[in-house]
């Protein structure tokens, strides 16, 4: 497949190290926000514009995944050109993220969620730009992410503003 392979060649040990980092780490942290998250999604008053519970774990496997390919891209394009590192507002969007969920869900802190949240969108286009200067594909395979986060952003404000 040519969205894995970068300078047609693909490192699948590289590939799914990058991968499993986001979608290991979303897993984690579902599973020890399920129960509050289950129950507080619920309980909560939400807005028409909200997706059905079953979305989000569909929703968030897809995103990771996606996100992994494009460090991947990313990162293999910077060894292609004899360089390292690790990109710095990825790692931080990925940390804000995974915090998200304990905010909201586990500690029901909606509106430091919301300011959060707005961090996080920040940080997830600081990324796609530090990803699309190392591989053009990598920084488009970031939109849909920054796509559900902003949606998720205005259903969080909306979540916020009617269970005050």
């Amino acid at each position: 497949m040519d969205l894995i392979k970068v300078n047609g060649k693909v490192d699948g040990k590289k590939l799914m190290q990058a991968i499993a980092v986001p979608v290991i780490g979303g897993t984690i942290v579902g599973l020890l926000t399920a129960k509050s998250s289950k129950d507080e999604f619920k309980r909560l008053e939400k807005p028409g514009f909200a997706p059905p519970q079953a979305a989000f774990p569909i929703a968030w496997t897809s995103l990771y995944t996606v996100m992994g390919v494009a460090r991947y891209r990313a990162g293999q394009a910077r060894r292609e050109e004899g360089r390292a590192g690790s990109f710095t507002a990825y790692d931080i969007q990925l940390g804000l993220n995974f915090l998200w969920s304990f905010l909201f869900f586990k500690w029901r802190l909606r509106g430091t969620a919301l300011v959060e949240m707005t961090v996080l969108l920040g940080a997830i286009i600081l990324s796609m730009a530090e990803l699309r200067r190392e591989d053009k594909t990598a920084g488009v395979l970031m939109i849909p992410y920054v796509v559900w986060v902003a949606y998720a952003l205005a259903l969080n404000a909306s979540i916020w503003e009617k269970n005050k």
